[in-house]
């Protein structure tokens, strides 16, 4: 009978614990992965209108200002009454601050609508 020591036993269980935990690890997601993932495309499209405006439309109304990938970040993570009509954007609070700034540059870097 062989008798296995410690360390023969510890690094496959050290391994089954690192490939268990793989998918929640943080891996590099685009931010069309981050718009999916958080539902933003329930409301938004990425040209037109559905509930709230399309991607590409507000791209086009900030075109040109400096400050909107801030501010579009606040309005992703606080919500917004007002801004496009009567439709509220309810806030979006398991949006991380970086993950709200990342989907507020790629919004901003949408072409503009035809």
């Amino acid at each position: 009978m062989k008798i296995q020591t410690p360390g023969k036993l510890l690094f496959p269980f050290l391994t089954g614990c690192v490939m268990a935990l793989h998918p929640f690890c943080a891996t590099a997601q685009t931010p069309a992965d981050l718009a999916r993932r958080n539902a933003c495309m329930a409301c938004h499209g990425l040209v037109h209108k559905q509930v709230g405006p399309g991607f590409a439309q507000i791209a086009e109304r900030y075109r040109g200002d400096g400050e909107a990938a801030t501010r579009l970040a606040g309005k992703i993570r606080n919500g917004s009454v007002g801004t496009w009509g009567r439709v509220i954007m309810p806030r979006q609070t398991q949006v991380s601050q970086a993950d709200a700034q990342a989907l507020a540059q790629w919004i901003l870097s949408q072409p503009t609508p035809r």
